[in-house]
């Protein structure tokens, strides 16, 4: 299984890396290498990040349970782990830190909200991004859950997406590592409870 979702994280990497990549090759090669145009930098203020990560995390946490509640019959990315135990926990970890985070960190916060705000005041940047983000994970469960939890869905994962963003740029110089980490933890999160089938 780790196997399995190690090459399917890859590969995900490699198609949400797709778009930003001939984007920095046509118009930003010459002014900065790709990863670090993508947010692989280093973070300055790194107490203060790690201090507004901590807090995001906690809400992502909350977030997340409720997230998980409601959709709760519904297939999901960590429904491949259900009721499999301590065993599948390397697989939960590879899930957690590449499968999703990676890739969705480099797409929205790395690629989108980047350029976004070469455009827009920083605030509507990061709002735009996070309405997408949101949109993306409510709109795939609306036709199980209904309008109302898609709803829920969408304005739940696009605070966190907004939140992130703000961490990111406004605490982190920039950097993804801060929202990597959370998406991360918030991943492993679910994927253990789906492990213990607690949720």
């Amino acid at each position: 299984m780790a196997v399995q979702i190690l090459v399917s994280s890859i590969l995900e990497i490699l198609l949400f890396g797709l778009i930003p990549f001939f984007w920095w090759l046509i118009g930003w090669r010459k002014k900065e290498g790709f990863l670090s145009w993508l947010g692989f930098r280093r973070v300055e203020r790194k107490k203060e990040a790690a201090l507004y990560s901590a807090v995001i995390m906690i809400v992502f946490f909350a977030v997340g349970c409720f997230a998980l509640y409601l959709i709760r019959d519904v297939e999901s990315a960590v429904s491949q782990f259900e009721g499999l135990g301590f065993a599948r926990l390397p697989a939960v970890v590879l899930y957690a830190m590449l499968n999703t985070s990676l890739p969705e960190e480099i797409f929205f916060r790395g690629f989108l909200l980047k350029r976004l705000a070469n455009v827009f005041p920083f605030p509507t940047a990061n709002m735009m991004q996070s309405i997408v983000f949101g949109m993306l994970h409510g709109m795939m469960f609306i036709v199980y859950v209904g309008l109302v939890r898609g709803i829920l869905l969408v304005i739940c994962t696009g605070g966190i997406a907004y939140a992130m963003g703000y961490v990111n740029e406004r605490k982190a110089n920039g950097a993804i590592y801060p929202s990597w980490m959370i998406h991360f933890a918030s991943n492993l999160f679910s994927g253990v409870l789906s492990l213990f089938s607690v949720i």
